[in-house]
């Protein structure tokens, strides 16, 4: 995939992804954690640019993976001709995760990171990189810790790209990622202090999947093991509004097991349950 010349960017942008290129050479051979997200979707296709084979891509798929994540993830390094590894995990046997406290993310990245640095010394490369960008050290993202505690580099932080630049980037670079809404784990849908279960995870997955054939593209199903609140983006908001469509979501939803189902009318909000919590900030890992 050529992603060269950058005609259709600003000069500001171009500049941020000539650097992005300078931090990735200098980080050498490196394993992507990788989500399959906007991101790291557009680091991986830079990266493959950059280090050709000396970029590996790893995943872990978990109940609390979004299903439709995996399948895109493995058609992008198929295009991209990146090596993916995907390796079966399960968060949920880890007991601080599955309490679900509101450093939940915290033990999450751990066990990815534990994982990534495992695989980077078996393959023997040298960094491992994640696709943290610049607008996420001002969200509350405990996972921030853990990636200092295992030295996983930002490089997207280092070139200074937001979410809007990596947006504009990958349209440009036509990456089909582009304009993906936000996919963060299934888990982030359950109230912080409610007990995470296999089960619950996987009522959620499919009430999102049953959703997304409505052509409803940005939703959150959250639950509390018993009743669900649905967001849906503002848009859709008014295409499912009827009695109809609400019977049938509502229909739908019951015989997945879900006893009570709820429209939030305010409609789709990101991150609803970090409202409130501090931002945690710390400082990226600087390239030598």
């Amino acid at each position: 995939m050529n992603i060269e010349p950058y005609t259709d960017m600003d000069t500001e942008l171009a500049q941020k992804i000539g650097s992005l290129k300078v931090h990735l050479e200098k980080m050498g051979p490196t394993l992507l954690a990788f989500s399959g997200g906007v991101d790291s979707s557009f680091l991986l296709a830079v990266a493959s640019q950059v280090l050709h084979n000396d970029v590996i891509a790893l995943m872990t798929v978990s109940p609390s993976t979004p299903p439709h994540d995996e399948q895109q993830a493995i058609a992008l390094a198929k295009r991209l001709k990146v090596k993916l590894q995907l390796i079966q995990h399960n968060e949920l046997d880890i007991s601080e995760y599955a309490a679900n406290p509101v450093n939940r993310c915290y033990f999450c990245k751990s066990s990815l990171y534990e994982i990534c640095q495992r695989e980077a010394k078996r393959l023997a490369l040298d960094s491992i990189a994640d696709g943290i960008n610049l607008d996420d050290l001002t969200d509350y993202r405990p996972g921030l810790q853990s990636a200092k505690e295992y030295n996983v580099f930002h490089p997207l932080v280092e070139a200074g790209l937001t979410k809007a630049d990596i947006r504009q980037a990958s349209r440009t670079l036509g990456l089909s990622t582009w304009d993906k809404p936000a996919s963060p784990c299934l888990s982030s849908r359950i109230p912080y202090g409610t007990h995470i279960t296999a089960t619950m995870l996987s009522h959620i997955a499919q009430a999102e999947a049953f959703l997304y054939t409505l052509g409803i593209a940005q939703v959150r199903v959250r639950y509390d093991g018993k009743s669900a609140r649905i967001e849906i983006g503002s848009e859709a908001l008014k295409r499912v509004a009827s009695q109809e469509s609400l019977r049938k979501i509502g229909a739908k939803l019951k015989s997945l097991g879900i006893p009570l189902v709820t429209l939030d009318l305010e409609g789709y909000r990101s991150g609803v349950f970090n409202i409130g919590l501090k931002a945690a900030r710390v400082s990226p890992k600087p390239f030598a």
